[in-house]
């Protein structure tokens, strides 16, 4: 096979310089297919000897330059014999790649990851949140396991994966972690971003998930009821902490806000808003939206509670981390005889829900208030609950009886 590697020296007279000098190009030509690279040398043009392929002479500048020219190509046919021996397979692109170094066709997706963690890592809480950062880990982690259970390997390169390897990721997803559908697509959203990436970069041909298409499952979404709410408010908590998470629960039952943004409100979000009653303005941390909420009463009155609260961030709210509010939530459901899987998230379905919609508050301002940037987003909060629906019929069936009756009286 190693006839149809052929490896050659030429110069380029079109690039001729101020000096009269030529570049020396390597033409790497591999089963009828040709690659170009530079030597980084230069000859003067009536030095050249183009039969040869080589600098005329035996002076020690020729001696010095064909010398150079021969180790290059014997480290060429060297990567060929090693690529050969590993049954990769070969190019005259991939040739020429690794001979300059950008070995990137053999890029690993785990390698690839890491990559882009360490990346990102030093750009937390400036273009991403420390939590997305997790998410991605947890996915390098999930897609370490898959490599070394299914492939038997530390790795798998990049340019081979596929719509197969896809598919068993997936599998692996819901049958080994036992993961919902939804759970499975959420590891994939963030496996496709490395995969787009090495697509961009030419590191893989074709994008694997082109014509890959899966749908999220629609699923119901918990929140609390006007009765669970009030129950949860006037329940008294021995534990300072159970009632911190208590309190930062219900402030975003009434705002809105996510976690992530609870935690970083400071009183500098606090403005005097159009209609002369305060206002909370920040900037989402998932989305990087603008989220503006009027303060109703309870979280006025949570902000004051905590007003002289020595919080080391100077936070509104004392905010524990994520793992223990959700933990304290938990014991809270349980002592309030709520019986659903109570996280912080819920309060944002319920601020959407119970506490805006089923009270008139249309769509459009819920949405901008939830700092979403389309309404489709909203719509996977939101529910429209039976009361309201009662309510907004039995005016429709005000308005049509009111025109009946004007109807008859003509």
């Amino acid at each position: 096979m190693q006839n149809l590697l052929s490896i050659l020296f030429y110069i380029k007279r079109s690039k001729t310089d101020k000096q009269g000098k030529v570049p020396i190009y390597m033409r790497i030509t591999y089963d009828g297919k040709r690659a170009e690279v530079s030597t980084m040398r230069k000859v003067e043009l009536n030095k050249w000897n183009s039969k040869a392929n080589c600098f005329k002479g035996q002076s020690s500048e020729a001696k010095s330059i064909n010398r150079q020219l021969d180790i290059m190509k014997n480290r060429l046919y060297s990567i060929f014999q090693k690529l050969q021996d590993s049954d990769e397979n070969i190019t005259a692109t991939i040739l020429k790649d690794i001979f300059i170094g950008k070995d990137d066709l053999k890029k690993g997706i785990l390698q690839l990851f890491e990559d882009h963690n360490l990346r990102m890592e030093k750009l937390v809480d400036k273009d991403y949140s420390f939590r997305t950062l997790q998410r991605y880990k947890t996915t390098k982690k999930h897609l370490t396991n898959f490599i070394s259970s299914n492939y038997k390997a530390d790795d798998f390169r990049v340019k081979d994966i596929d719509i197969k390897f896809i598919n068993s990721f997936i599998y692996y997803l819901k049958t080994d972690l036992n993961l919902s559908h939804n759970s499975a697509l959420k590891y994939l959203a963030y496996l496709k971003k490395i995969v787009r990436i090495a697509v961009a970069n030419g590191w893989l041909e074709k994008d694997p998930f082109y014509n890959l298409k899966l749908k999220r499952q629609v699923i119901d979404r918990e929140f609390l009821t006007k009765e669970e709410i009030i129950r949860i408010m006037e329940k008294t908590f021995s534990i300072q902490r159970m009632e911190q998470v208590r309190d930062a629960f219900l402030f975003s039952c009434y705002t809105g806000c996510s976690y992530s943004d609870i935690k970083k409100l400071t009183k500098q979000n606090i403005i005097k808003g159009i209609d002369g009653s305060q206002w909370l303005k920040f900037k989402r941390t998932k989305t990087k939206s603008l989220s503006s909420v009027p303060l109703l009463t309870v979280p006025e009155e949570l902000i004051k509670k905590y007003e002289d609260f020595e919080n080391p961030k100077g936070t509104l709210l004392p905010v524990l981390s994520n793992q223990k509010t959700n933990s304290y939530l938990k014991e809270i459901a349980d002592v309030c005889e709520i019986q659903k899987n109570l996280t912080f998230h819920v309060a944002r379905h319920t601020f959407a829900t119970t506490v805006t919609l089923s009270n008139g508050v249309p769509i459009e301002s819920v949405s901008k208030m939830l700092g979403h940037r389309s309404i489709k987003i909203t719509q996977h909060y939101a529910k429209v609950l039976d009361e309201k629906l009662s309510e907004d019929m039995n005016n429709l069936k005000n308005r049509m009886a009111a025109f009946e009756n004007k109807r008859k009286l003509k």
